[in-house]
């Protein structure tokens, strides 16, 4: 990275016709290595670049020159447990400017994907990330340390100088745009999902169990009981068997038993289980039914034929209360 934002920076001084190269401060001649002008070092570049000494991507930059000049090779994996958040706002910060000043095409989006330490999946495994870190040379942690303390604090939570994230297990049903990774933009959620957020991200965990582990079909119900709910909702009797039966099929929402491809649903109505080798329908379904057929001439419209309408129960009359008088010519 340290290479690629120098050569990232060069270019765009070469674009922008800016001499990037050294001078002799006395004669104002290009200085000299192997009778090659001598190229502006990343550090003088971050700073012409970013001419604001508080701009978040210059010191996330700055702080990397530091480390590549200190830091020897055996501890680079140490390291990167230590700077991980500031290592990936590194990259981030580059496709950002190499996108803005080269356009989309010089994007690394389909080169590079997002880095997740196994090790933070378990107890076990953030306690050899704690140990890990510790090894780190105390020179180096203080390089760090020292660093920091003489940034604004506002600076250090900016996602430009320490991009940390919380990861936060996708469940339910997946459809075909679905990715592995959803990147949430804070300025685009409410103001009580940010503040939930924000709070959430201050804990610093990496990522939690999830505790229910049945979630594939969740709120999703079987022919029998769509029949029933369709049932309590119109004045004629639905059956799964039947009408159910009849009407995925006019509307397409699942494909035939013994079809190639079972999971050619339409996923708004109907998803196929796996797990279980049988269809599963969403309570949108259901509603759909109701709104297609509620009435006895919409069922008569859709399957041709009168419905059959609920019986409806007949209770036995109550005798009449006798009145008073009637008890006291009794007596």
């Amino acid at each position: 990275m340290h290479k690629a934002w120098h050569y990232l920076l060069h270019a765009e001084f070469h674009k922008a016709k800016i001499d990037y190269h050294y001078r002799d401060p006395k004669t104002g001649h290009h200085q000299l290595i192997d009778g090659e002008p001598k190229a502006w070092d990343l550090d003088r570049c971050l700073r012409e670049r970013f001419p604001d000494n508080q701009d978040p991507v210059r010191l996330n930059g700055e702080l990397f020159v530091a480390l590549r000049n200190k830091v020897e090779h055996r501890y680079e994996h140490n390291l990167k447990i230590v700077t991980g958040g500031r290592a990936q706002a590194l990259v981030m910060n580059y496709e950002q400017e190499v996108v803005a000043r080269f356009g989309s095409e010089c994007s690394l989006a389909d080169r590079l994907r997002f880095p997740i330490s196994v090790q933070a999946l378990t107890a076990e495994g953030r306690e050899q990330l704690q140990a890990a870190a510790k090894k780190l040379p105390k020179h180096t942690r203080d390089l760090v340390a020292k660093f920091e303390a003489a940034i604004d604090p506002a600076l250090l939570d900016d996602l430009r100088y320490d991009y940390r994230v919380r990861l936060v297990p996708i469940i339910g049903s997946k459809t075909d745009a679905d990715l592995a990774i959803n990147f949430v933009k804070l300025d685009e959620l409410s103001e009580e999902e940010r503040r939930t957020m924000v709070e959430a991200g201050r804990l610093g965990t990496v990522i939690e169990k999830v505790k229910h582990v049945e979630v594939a079909d969740k709120d999703k119900l079987l022919p029998g009981q769509v029949a029933r709910l369709v049932e309590d909702q119109v004045p004629f009797e639905f059956s799964a068997s039947h009408e159910h039966a009849l009407m995925w099929r006019r509307f397409g929402v699942r494909p035939a038993t013994g079809a190639p491809d079972p999971c050619a649903t339409d996923a708004k109505y109907c998803i196929y289980s796996e797990a279980f080798g049988a269809y599963v329908y969403t309570p949108a379904w259901v509603k759909k039914i109701v709104r297609e057929i509620g009435t006895v001439e919409k069922y008569r419209s859709v399957f041709g034929r009168e419905p059959r309408m609920k019986r409806v129960t007949q209770f036995p009359k109550q005798p009449k209360a006798s009145s008073p008088q009637q008890h006291s010519k009794s007596a």
